[in-house]
């Protein structure tokens, strides 16, 4: 990611619950099986504060008294954010280590917003048109706590790289518009980039769902450099056009459309093939399944991708 030349490419894991497995214990898996034990996984480690008010905001208030309250419940300095065994944890990421450790440090506008359902949905995008002070207000709020939180945390821990969190699209795109979301959104991630920036955290992702093309040049024009494209239509988010598009300054994460993983051994190979092997060779790219392992995908399936991706990987 820092235009260096690594042994290899990391060979993180895609995050299989215990459904999935349970379903593979039927179709072969030996039980009580580690998938790591049978792979090759390098550890990934995300560091994730509670971000949201605590305690939560109340249902219905005035909109200064939302201010207010916001204001008094997202204190960066209330130990409930960070986990009970934080002493601990520093100790240990403080020793030698080769996992990677990324923070998440904002969980996008729409939580911000406390949008839970359809209906605080719709009042979220209402505000955006009838009263967009208060939207700039709440997420100026938002971007100054995650920035002092930020800079509590990276005083104690080095990380590689750190993570906006960001579900804001469906299939069909985005659900505001671009200008909205670099108006509202990007720039009141300023103070944590600024925070960022001043703890040479190289890598800043922006880990997104579904399609969130069109939001794409906006957010390259910030200090965001890395995509993470997860949950999403292989043809809207196709990495090879986007490298093509926007340089291979941009940094990718991701990448492998799981649902291949459903079809068989050729489709599997054609997708390694077509997508890994000419995104490695430029560079800034870490490939990964862009959305979770599912049941319905059939263990042999599965451990065809991870052998045959391990040979990519290694050569």
């Amino acid at each position: 990611m820092n235009d260096e030349v690594p042994d290899r490419v990391p060979l993180f894991q895609e995050g299989i619950r215990e459904d999935v497995l349970q379903a593979w214990r039927l179709q072969g898996l030996p039980t009580g099986a580690d998938l790591a034990t049978l792979f090759n996984y390098d550890e990934l480690e995300e560091i994730d504060p509670i971000l949201d008010p605590i305690p939560a905001m109340p249902r219905r208030s005035s909109k200064k008294s939302i201010i207010e309250a916001l204001r008094r419940r997202l204190d960066p300095y209330d130990p409930r954010r960070l986990p009970s065994d934080w002493r601990e944890q520093v100790r240990r990421w403080q020793e030698p280590h080769q996992a990677t450790l990324l923070l998440r440090v904002h969980h996008g506008f729409f939580l911000t917003m406390g949008v839970e359902g359809w209906q605080s949905f719709t009042e979220a995008i209402r505000l955006l048109k009838d009263d967009p002070a208060f939207v700039h207000e709440m997420m100026a709020v938002q971007g100054g706590f995650a920035a002092s939180l930020t800079e509590r945390i990276l005083a104690e821990v080095e990380v590689d790289g750190i993570i906006f969190h960001e579900p804001i699209a469906g299939s069909h795109g985005p659900l505001i518009s671009p200008n909205m979301y670099a108006d509202f959104v990007l720039n009141s991630y300023a103070p944590v980039l600024d925070v960022v920036e001043r703890f040479n955290v190289k890598t800043i992702i922006l880990r997104t769902y579904a399609n969130t093309r069109a939001l794409l040049p906006n957010v390259f024009r910030t200090r965001i450099n890395t995509l993470w494209a997860c949950e999403c239509s292989s043809n809207a988010m196709d990495y090879r056009l986007l490298r093509e598009e926007f340089g291979p300054q941009i940094r990718l994460i991701g990448g492998i459309d799981v649902d291949v993983l459903r079809q068989g051994r050729e489709a599997i190979c054609q997708e390694l093939d077509d997508k890994v092997i000419p995104l490695l060779a430029q560079g800034g790219f870490v490939p990964l399944a862009d959305g979770r392992v599912r049941e319905d995908v059939p263990f042999d399936n599965y451990a065809f991708y991870r052998r045959y991706f391990e040979q990519l990987i290694q050569g």
